[in-house]
């Protein structure tokens, strides 16, 4: 494996791990302020590195070519799909986009990113799990598709006990009626 292919791999799983960790700590956190600090880090950890795996993929695999990153994603979507088309590549503009403008918002301050509207933050983790399930299930093959599948997968179990935690008053709301 050369030098480039191991950073841009690398790059992506620490983008992976720093999302995973950024939802599981938000996710279990309960209005406790460290576990928020702790998403947040981890949710910044997975942006920068989000950012230097794009430097990555465009340096050693593109010459720094929009055009030639284009007809990659071209020809991956083909082989996969056998739709001959590069549009995802604005997808994943729209993600690092994105990514950065939520890490962002989170550093503006704490409250208020979590007062932002429940549903934006739905659409926007539909959006980040619609991506990683496709570019580790759908686009890889062999042990980086069991991975991804078992990453997609722990993340929904995440979500799930993050919903009904909160559909569940806490203790001190119990005592307190």
């Amino acid at each position: 494996m050369s030098k480039g292919e191991l950073l841009t791999r690398l790059t992506i799983w620490i983008t992976l791990a720093g999302y995973f960790t950024g939802v599981v700590a938000l996710s279990l956190s309960r209005d406790r302020r460290k576990w928020q600090q702790t998403a947040r880090l981890a949710w910044t950890v997975g942006c920068l590195s989000l950012l230097a795996h794009v430097a990555c993929a465009f340096h050693f695999y593109h010459d720094w070519s929009h055009d030639a990153a284009y007809r990659d994603t071209a020809r991956q979507t083909s082989e996969v799909t056998g739709l001959d088309w590069g549009g995802g590549l604005y997808i994943n503009y729209a993600l690092v986009t994105g990514w950065v403008i939520d890490a962002l918002w989170w550093w503006r301050g704490l409250d208020s990113y979590r007062r932002r509207p429940g549903l934006l933050t739905a659409i926007w983790n539909a959006f980040l799990i619609f991506i990683i399930f496709n570019a580790t299930v759908v686009f890889k093959a062999g042990l980086l598709r069991w991975l991804g599948a078992g990453l997609c997968l722990a993340i929904g179990l995440v979500w799930l006990v993050s919903f009904r935690s909160r559909l569940q008053p806490r203790s001190d709301q119990i005592l307190k009626a």
